[in-house]
């Protein structure tokens, strides 16, 4: 491991009282330490015959309720609450002079660097124990966080650097060297930052008040410590762009945004960013007194505005308006003050003013990117996104910063420049681009765990993207170690096993599958002898035996591409179980394998005959991990840890023999003697013992201080002495506090892993409220007739744990002598504890050694393992990092060590590939055997039948020929149909059975039909019943002219409200003509005679209409014409009598030349008086009369009444096309009768005579809308028939395309 050497002794000096914090809290965890332990010694002094002797006088409060008890070791939540409680926001820096005062105080060297050994945290060491602080040591990391944010910087042209867990890592590019920085919280990293000069780069940690530490580049000495800026971690750090300044925003639950004079470590402003998780934050490359922030759900702008109390932060929230909410990954500062930001749906949105601008898509409404923007870079003179979807694309600056919207959606179509797809199962995070000059090459962050350099100057010599590093991307969820040399392989849930050189520092090879790695382990010795085989479990239940060899030994054939270091083939592939395998164990002699699954079952396999299966056995639970018993123990037994409390026993399976095995139905053993111990928690009984002892002592205490008290006072005050010491004594007397109560978990707390002890008894660690301890435990005899999931048993015996209440262990491992135990815990840290050789009962456990490695919020140590020969040590975590650890020893190691590869075996070359199991819903290899079994059972049953169905054939050909035979007998010697019943009961029995089936099925399909039957009442209620007419279109017979009726649907609410009645308003003319008929009106006076003339509408006629003959409607036709002319003539002679009966009233009426109407001689004198008195309109007093007044109530009358006319309209409308139809139908059935007449009459005349028959015109479905909803049995047989039809042809549509898919990918491997 490379690390900073020894730093200037000025540093020292100044760090010594900035480290006074982190010593005063490490002391107080060391006090907590030693407090806790000292009460475990009292309990396991007192208690040491009570857990060996009995158990019902040491756990016997089983009734008692028992609250979870608070304060009993120390933990980091309480020293979160602590600070909290004293943590300030500073809104406003102090006024001038006090800044200037403090500047003066303040003010650091340039030349002053801090100790980087007293600065980064170091391993816990048990205090007086003789464990080397450099016990392991790191040498290589193959991991890589490639899920974490902006978790790629670039230092120089050949160094980058990321994190990892508790490590800042500088890689070179060239040499593939690294170089560690630890962390000093010991916490982990939250995030790292570059100068614009690439001088200096950041590390903002993770913590209590976590600190930002500066490093100087290249020389790695620590230059500035910022503290004080937030609470936990830091989710991002930003320098502006002259590098004088530096923004930070911490992660939750503070999100405080900090600005930060860096070079003197003092803040300038302060304040909180936002309520949900931040991001990013970046200065305004144009102006540094612009920020911007992003995270979930939102952005904001920030801006230092000087105000009269002082200069402020003052944040403007992006408002979204019409578009969706959206978290933003991805965003630029545009140079006239406009922010460009991605967007999850894949578009960009142009922001000015804190308001959306524009919204930019591609052509058709095209999204930008096929997911997440995650980041935006403008670079000479262009825009690059970098997207979820593994593209990269160019975009023209010019069209961005002057686009604007078109329309009413907020959109505008633009498209890209150039684009670069990197691969395929891409998923880039971020990029930085090399320093080269003349070069456009840039470095990418993949998700999907690997490190890419791009060239992205689109010319004709653009180099294609070239993987750099490849990683696993997620939690890595096994790990094994070569038995025979320094190899190690992993695998994880992104669906690859990878091989390693952990002593060469070197990745060998990896092979993908369909399917995520859950379980994996290396092949002992005993089965392969040259350590080249490894078996590995998949979340489908599928189990694979792949092989490693070295590739040079293999035949070289001209023109063979360059041969790599070790390759992977797969030997063997079965499908035990239907649910995630996630334990894999051979037997010690390596004649069984066992693989366990949370599918609850553990199957067994044989391997000396290519792995045939044994059988398997259920379990009370899922499996969580397997181990078989060690040498030492006189039988070889199976331990198996369920993760719901239940550990299990199970002795050797019995190889059945090969003709017994075929005949079995199901590989199910049910004779397997198992022993079963399902856990109890105990945690509250020991706490309240602990308690226990713990007063015992204290009282013991004051007793002796009493008795020292009383013979002080009896020598000073004799007699009154002891009166003066009765009198203290009734005074200091107080209550004693209740015991703890008992507590045990209503759901049982889960076991992450245990181990054998001895023959029977092992250990165990558990999770939740049991952790804390190591608990061991002993199986009970076996006894058949005992429900194990009923049954409740407690350990024997348990072993503190310091500081592991909330940190349980996940992960445990010895070394090759037993003298070490590798603890992997759950917050990322390693765990080693000294013990003495052959001491299963682990009571000198005491000394340990521990150190934070992994990330420690999600980096859970999930695999922990030893070299062959104990010299180094491999960790594996959730946060995808891989530690290679050389482990401590007195002989070190003088030369370069490289693991050894295994040879091919010989004919490996030519040797078929089996068949890989890629569908995951294949057959699991118990489900394949039923299926065959129920195949065969099927099989037998179909046999009987035919064989059955024959039978019944030759009876029914007998009985034909009887039946023949008797209808040629003469008739009074025939037999009668029924003579040949034998029972005619049996007839009726048919039927009846027939007539109870069909109404079962009627009652099991009752559901269904009710279902369907609303379904349908529903669609109709919703989509036609609220239809008064459906759109009918008639088509003309002899032309293409065609007429289509109006689609109705009822009345809207302005036709259902109160219309004013026929009496309160005037009908129109409209109205009129139609009351009226066409050639008449009403006569304006009150004795004025109406006259109705009947006259048949064409849609009378439509309903009195019968097909006739043609002669007989010609002549209909002449006599409605004559009779029509008829009554246009006495229509016209009843109009001139009435107009002259009209004027004649009218003279009579006529009054005399000088008469005055009294109303108009009054109207007069009213005039007279008040002449003058009528307001305008446009004068101040004017008041509109009530009924020229519009309002709601007459607007709406006036609509229901414009609506009523044009539905009525629209209705006789229908009507006319309705009765068209009807006519055609009617016509068209004459035709028919026609046609039949014609044919008849040809038939009777010679074939020469016959003319051509015209064409019966047809009528269109379009034209009988309401046939779509008759349906009949054939109807619905065919719809059947069509939806199966479609149903088959998706199945292999899919196909074909993965098949097409497979295809392609054969294609770009070839």
């Amino acid at each position: 491991m490379k690390e900073p050497g020894d730093q200037d002794t000025d540093g020292g000096k100044l760090d010594g009282s900035k480290s006074d914090g982190r010593q005063s809290q490490s002391s107080s965890k060391s006090a907590s330490r030693s407090a806790m332990k000292e009460d475990y010694k009292l309990l396991e002094d007192a208690t040491e015959e009570t857990f060996t002797e009995g158990r019902e006088s040491r756990l016997g409060d089983d009734d008692y309720s028992m609250e979870q008890l608070e304060g009993s070791s120390s933990s980091f939540q309480d020293d979160y609450v602590e600070s909290i409680a004293e943590s300030r926001y500073m809104e406003t820096p102090a006024p001038d002079s006090e800044r200037a005062e403090e500047e003066v105080k303040k003010k650091i060297s340039e030349n002053f660097f801090y100790d980087y050994a007293e600065l980064i945290s170091m391993p816990f060491v048990t205090p007086d124990s003789n464990i080397p602080l450099d016990l392991l040591t790191l040498v290589h990391s193959f991991g890589y966080d490639c899920r974490k944010r902006a978790n790629l910087k670039l230092l120089d042209s050949s160094t980058v650097m990321y994190i990892a867990g508790n490590q800042l890592i500088l890689l070179n590019l060239k040499t593939k060297e690294q170089n560690y920085l630890r962390s000093s919280s010991g916490r982990g990293i939250g995030v790292i930052g570059v100068h614009p000069d690439k001088t200096y780069f950041t590390v903002a940690e993770k913590g209590v008040f976590p600190k930002i530490i500066i490093y100087e580049y290249p020389s790695l000495r620590p230059y500035r410590i910022l503290q004080d800026g937030t609470e936990l971690a830091y989710a991002y750090v930003d320098f502006n762009y002259d590098g004088t300044l530096l923004a930070s925003v911490g992660s939750s639950p503070d999100h405080t945004l900090t600005i930060w004079n860096w070079k003197e470590e003092q803040p300038i402003l302060r304040t909180k960013a936002f309520s949900q998780e931040v991001f990013k934050v970046t200065f305004n490359p144009e102006d540094d007194e612009q920020l911007t922030t992003s995270g979930s759900g939102h952005i904001k702008f920030w801006e230092m505005a000087l105000t009269f109390t002082g200069l402020k932060l003052q944040g403007s929230l992006g408002r979204f308006g019409k578009t969706a909410t959206t978290d933003i990954e991805g965003y630029m500062e545009l140079p006239d003050g406009k922010v460009l930001s991605g967007s999850e749906w894949g578009n960009m949105l142009v922001w000015e003013g804190g308001l959306i601008k524009v919204e930019l898509c591609r052509a058709a409404r095209k999204s930008c990117h096929q997911g997440p923007i995650n980041q935006i870079v403008l670079d000479e003179g262009e825009v690059i996104t970098i997207g979820a979807d593994g593209c990269i694309r160019i975009w023209d600056f010019e069209t961005i910063d002057t686009a604007d919207t078109i329309d009413e959606t907020g959109l505008l179509e633009i498209e890209p420049i150039n684009e670069l797809q990197v691969d395929k199962n891409v998923k880039l995070f971020s990029m930085i681009k090399m320093s080269d000059m003349g070069n456009n090459i840039w470095l990418a962050q993949d998700a999907n765990g690997a490190i890419w350099k791009l060239d992205l100057s689109f010319s004709n010599i653009t180099q294609d993207p070239d993987c750099l590093f490849s990683f696993h991307s997620g939690a890595i969820e096994a790990l094994a170690v070569s038995p025979l040399t320094y190899l190690m392989a992993t695998t994880a849930l992104d669906c690859s096993v990878r091989i390693y050189d952990f002593a060469g520092k070197t990745p060998l090879a990896q092979m993908r599958f369909k399917q995520g790695g859950t379980a994996l382990t290396w092949v002992p010795r005993l089965v392969s002898y040259t350590g080249a085989q490894i078996i590995v479990g998949f979340e489908d239940g599928v189990v694979r035996i792949l092989e490693l060899y070295d590739p040079k030994g293999l035949t070289v054939f001209a023109g063979r591409k360059k041969i790599s270091d070790a390759d992977i083939n797969l030997k063997q592939v079965f499908k035990p179980h239907t649910a995630r395998v996630t334990a894999l164990a051979y037997e010690r002699d390596g004649e069984i394998l066992a693989t366990g699954s949370r599918d609850q079952t553990v199957f067994f396999f044989e391997v000396e005959k290519d792995y045939k299966p044994i059988g398997y056995i259920t379990t009370p639970g899922p499996v969580c991990q397997l181990v078989w018993s060690s040498v030492s123990h006189p039988e070889s037994t199976l331990l198996i840890f369920c993760e719901n409390g239940y550990v299990l026993e199970t002795p050797l399976p019995t190889i059945k023999e090969e003709e017994e095995d075929h005949d079995a139905v199901s590989y199910e053993i049910k004779d397997m003697h198992i022993k079963c111990f399902h856990f109890s928690s105990v945690k509250a009984k020991i706490l309240r013992l602990i308690e226990i002892e713990k007063r015992k002592k204290q009282k013991e205490l004051k007793e002796k201080e009493k008795e020292e008290r009383r013979k002080q006072l009896a020598a000073e005050m004799k007699e009154d002495g002891e009166k003066e010491f009765q009198v203290e004594e009734e005074e200091e007397r107080e209550e004693e506090e209740p015991l703890p109560e008992i507590f045990i978990p209503s759901t049982p707390c889960r076991i992450l892993c245990g181990f054998y002890s001895e023959p029977g008894k092992f250990w165990v660690s558990l999770g939740g409220y049991d952790s804390g301890f190591l608990y061991h435990c002993e199986f009970p005899p076996y006894e058949k007739s005992i429900n194990g999931t009923e049954k409740k048993d407690e350990p024997f015996d348990f072993r503190f744990l310091e500081d592991t209440e909330d940190n349980p262990i996940h992960t445990i491992t010895f070394s090759i002598n037993q003298d070490l135990m590798f603890c992997g815990m759950q917050n990322g840290a390693i765990r080693v504890y000294i013990l003495s050789q052959n001491n299963p009962s682990l009571t000198n456990m005491v000394d340990y050694w521990h150190f934070n490695l992994h990330d420690n919020n999600y980096g859970c140590v999930k695999g922990i393992s030893t070299s062959f020969d104990d010299r180094f040590l491999v960790t594996t975590g959730a946060d995808s990092n891989i530690f290679v650890f050389t482990i401590f020893s007195e002989f070190e190691l003088m030369k370069a060590i490289k693991a050894k590869v295994p040879s091919p075996r010989f004919g490996i070359e030519a040797e078929p590939i089996p068949e890989d199991i890629e569908d995951p819903k294949a057959y699991s290899i118990e489900n394949a055997r039923r299926k065959r079994e129920h195949d065969k059972l099927m099989k037998e049953v179909e046999e009987i039948k035919a064989g059955k169905r024959e039978k019944l054939k030759a009876l029914r050909n007998e009985f034909q020929q009887l039946l023949e035979m008797n209808k040629e007998l003469p008739k009074h010697m025939q037999f009668k149909r029924t003579d040949f019943d034998l029972d005619s009961k049996i007839r009726a029995e048919i039927g009846r059975k027939t007539a109870h089936k069909i109404q079962q099925v009627e009652k099991e399909l009752a559901w269904e039909k009710e279902k369907h039957q609303l379904g349908l009442m529903k669609l109709q209620n919703r989509f036609r019943d609220s239809l008064e007419s459906d759109t009918i279109v008639v088509h003309a017979i002899q032309s293409d002219h065609k007429i289509s009726s109006y689609r109705l649907v009822k009345p809207s609410k302005y036709s259902k409200s109160k219309r004013p009645s026929q009496s309160e308003r005037r009908t129109s003319k409209l109205e009129r003509f139609e009351k009226e008929g066409a050639g008449r009106k009403d006569s304006q006076k009150d004795t004025g005679e109406s006259i109705n003339v009947p006259e048949e509408s064409i849609i009378d006629k439509g309903k009195k209409f019968r097909p006739k003959t043609l002669s007989e409607i010609m002549v209909e036709n002449q006599i409605e014409k004559t009779r029509k002319l008829i009554l246009k003539a006495e229509r016209a002679q009843l109009k001139i009598q009435q107009r002259r009966k009209e004027w004649e009233e009218l003279y009579k009426s006529k009054p005399q030349d000088d008469y005055e109407d009294p109303k108009d001689v009054q109207a007069i004198k009213e005039a007279q008086l008040y002449m003058g008195d009528f307001n305008l309109k446009t004068a101040p007093d004017y008041k509109i009369p009530e009924h020229m007044r519009v309002n709601a109530a007459k607007k709406e009358e006036e609509l229901g009444h414009l609506d009523s006319m044009a539905h009525s309209k629209k209705m006789h409308m229908n009507k006319c096309i309705l009765s068209l139809r009807d006519l055609k139908v009617a016509v068209i059935e004459e035709i028919q009768c026609l046609v039949q007449e014609l044919k008849s009459i040809q038939s009777t005349l010679h074939i020469s005579k016959h003319i051509p028959i015209p064409e019966i015109p047809q009528i269109h479905p379009e034209e009988v809308p309401e046939k779509r909803f008759h349906y009949d049995e054939e109807i619905l047989l065919n719809f059947k028939q069509e939806h199966m039809t479609i149903q088959d042809e998706k199945p292999s549509e899919l196909e074909q395309r993965r098949s097409t898919g497979a295809d392609q990918r054969t294609d770009c491997h070839l």
